[in-house]
């Protein structure tokens, strides 16, 4: 019983440590001439033709879009005024197996630029 429970629970360590750690540095940075809720809005539609739910908050000189995961770190844009219009960050997290192609939160964050 003790050979068996040794390498599930080293196993499962290895999984929540993955779950845990979200990145500290942004995947993707952006400048865009719109201001933060004109980007938002903009990325929102793209987001829901796929079938993709988001949250939104956002005050005069910020807007935030959070996709929520059941299984790892939340995605989220992020968009900053700025003299120039907006500064967007994307903190988002992807499966190993899908880091070749971008997600349609990464597609929809470049249309919208």
């Amino acid at each position: 019983m003790r050979s068996f429970c040794l390498p599930a629970l080293a196993l499962a360590s290895v999984f929540l440590a993955g779950c845990v750690s979200a990145p500290n540095a942004p995947t993707l940075t952006l400048q865009t001439k719109k201001a933060p809720e004109d980007y938002i809005q903009c990325v929102v539609p793209l987001l829901e033709k796929h079938g993709i739910a988001s949250t939104v908050t956002q005050n005069s000189r910020h807007a935030r879009l959070v996709l929520a995961s059941k299984i790892a770190a939340d995605d989220v844009l992020e968009a900053y005024k700025s003299q120039d219009g907006g500064k967007v960050f994307l903190y988002e997290r992807k499966p190993l197996a899908s880091t070749i192609t971008p997600s349609h939160l990464e597609l929809a964050a470049k249309t919208c630029k």
